[in-house]
């Protein structure tokens, strides 16, 4: 069996509009809208929708039509720890050395909070899943981290091949499998 897995970042929230770490908070009004734009990432028969944990997972399902997405813990956004709230601009220039420790160095938690590394991991392992799983055709809403995760692994990237992909709010990567590799669109 083919396996199909569509991964839909969540719309825009205030972090986004600020280029800031997230917190756990809702989509923006303007974020809501495009994101009621969108037809449902569905096609074919559809076996999963799924979703992280956060408020604006849940909101941005809900927007696109898909209510009832399950929580699957793996597709949780990172936990930036100190620096959650606080823009990039505020965290470089109060922790320069630190901001360079997690460009640079994927185990590195200079935020005390979760690595790269992990969230590459865990990201890799439920995208493994799907693929063991033939679980078909697959909708999951998760946040821009975890789907350039999942678009490393899938390309059998190295980690420094995160940093030179960029998906925004509402992005899309499309992920199909019929065999040993996957194949990747992003929209």
């Amino acid at each position: 069996m083919s396996t199909r897995v569509t991964l839909l970042c969540h719309a825009a929230t205030a972090a986004t509009g600020r280029a800031a770490f997230p917190l756990d908070e809702p989509i923006t009004a303007h974020g809501r809208a495009a994101a009621e734009r969108l037809a449902p990432p569905v096609g074919g028969k559809l076996l999963r929708v799924v979703r992280g944990p956060e408020l604006r997972c849940a909101q941005t399902s809900v927007a696109i039509g898909l209510a009832d997405a399950l929580i699957e813990p793996a597709l949780r956004d990172c936990d930036h720890g100190t620096w959650a709230g606080r823009t990039l601009d505020e965290v470089l220039a109060a922790d320069p050395a630190g901001v360079a420790a997690w460009l640079a160095e994927p185990e590195a938690t200079p935020h005390d909070g979760e690595s790269l590394a992990s969230v590459l991991d865990r990201s890799a392992s439920w995208l493994d899943e799907q693929a063991r799983g033939g679980h078909g055709r697959v909708v999951a809403v998760t946040h821009t981290i975890v789907a350039r995760a999942v678009a490393v692994h899938a390309l059998r990237g190295a980690v420094g091949v995160f940093w030179h992909l960029d998906v925004g709010p509402l992005g899309r990567v499309d992920l199909s499998r019929n065999g040993a590799r996957w194949a990747l669109r992003l929209r």
